[in-house]
């Protein structure tokens, strides 16, 4: 443990580490601040915050296991020693409770009108049916939940597991990782690579069936996707790690500049029609949306039986800037914390 201890100090892997920890602060400001300012999640995939916040939390515990002998060293080091040695845990540490905090202000913040269920009662005569709102959760938003609920169990068995065996295998006289450590850490870094590179699928199609921006914040993925690149290689340069723990963050890298590539093109379409990132029209000042259905397609019917039963040619430009996302509200922030927990 001496020489893992008081290795000779490495200035350009510190500075990177560094920066790296400044940069995913920034980075990830951007997307927080923006669904707290706009006051909705609306365009967030929750299985793209499921498989995020599995992989991030097994990348997460991957470096743990793989650093534990450089952790230790902790107890026989000063404080700034002991955070220079372990600043790759820090990263990815950070990394998962930056994201893990999009996953809550998503839960926060997703929209009362998306999580009940409407239905309308026909009326006597010529009236209007009724609107009513029931107590009855949408697909959606119990979909939600349970997922939450899903992230939140799967980390506590992860972390269960991780710490148990750190703290009944029996270090090794060479002062290697024990066997059933390196090999449950190899599961943790590989099962983190395969959800990272799923990660992105349904937020990709879902903003491509959306066409529009939404929620999503365009600057976090501009300091994200490369910065995903240079997360790598300071993962890979740390002491005890191997490529479980740096590939989750090279797929993620890769699988995020695609989604950023589509969010521009969806911006300047957005511009074109002169919409904002949620729909709405930007020169008659509308907040109200033609449909509150966000898996409607633009330009597509994807029911035949949906009106008259008819499909024109010219329907994809009369409806192409058609809202739809509910413009964002301001009201009632204060209420939306811990309000998903309730009924």
């Amino acid at each position: 443990m001496h020489d893992i201890c008081h290795l000779d100090t490495d200035w350009f892997v510190n500075a990177l580490a560094t920066f790296l920890i400044v940069g995913l602060l920034v980075s990830y400001a951007p997307q927080h601040l923006r669904i707290i300012q706009m006051g909705s999640s609306e365009g967030f995939s929750p299985w793209f915050l499921l498989l995020g916040s599995t992989s991030s939390a097994a990348g997460m515990l991957n470096m743990i296991a793989l650093s534990w002998p450089t952790i230790k060293c902790c107890n026989e080091l000063s404080v700034g020693r002991c955070l220079e040695i372990t600043a790759g845990v820090t990263q990815v540490t950070l990394q998962w409770a930056l994201f893990m905090i999009i996953l809550v202000l998503y839960m926060i913040y997703y929209p009362a009108r998306l999580k009940h269920v409407d239905i309308n009662i026909p009326a006597h005569d010529t009236l209007p049916p009724q609107h009513v709102k029931t107590k009855l959760w949408s697909d959606e938003w119990r979909l939600s939940v349970n997922l939450s609920w899903v992230i939140a169990i799967h980390l506590a068995f992860i972390t269960f597991v991780t710490f148990f065996l750190l703290f009944t295998r029996v270090p090794e006289p060479s002062g290697e990782v024990p066997r059933q450590i390196s090999m449950w850490a190899t599961f943790l870094g590989v099962s983190s690579a395969l959800l990272a590179a799923i990660q992105y699928a349904p937020q990709l199609l879902r903003t491509y069936r959306l066409k529009l921006v939404g929620a999503l914040s365009i600057p976090m993925m501009i300091l994200q996707s490369p910065g995903a690149a240079i997360m790598s290689i300071s993962i890979a340069l740390r002491p005890g790690t191997n490529w479980t723990s740096w590939a989750m963050y090279a797929v993620s890298g890769i699988m995020q500049a695609a989604l950023l590539a589509m969010c521009i093109v969806w911006k300047f379409r957005q511009r074109r029609l002169k919409i904002d990132d949620f729909g709405c029209s930007l020169d008659s000042g509308s907040s109200t949306p033609l449909t509150d259905d966000i898996d409607t397609v633009v330009g597509e019917v994807s029911d035949p039986q949906v009106g008259d039963g008819s499909f024109d040619s010219d329907a994809e430009d009369a409806r192409e800037d058609a809202p739809l996302l509910a413009k964002p509200g301001h009201s009632g922030r204060k209420s939306r914390f811990f309000g998903w927990l309730s009924i």
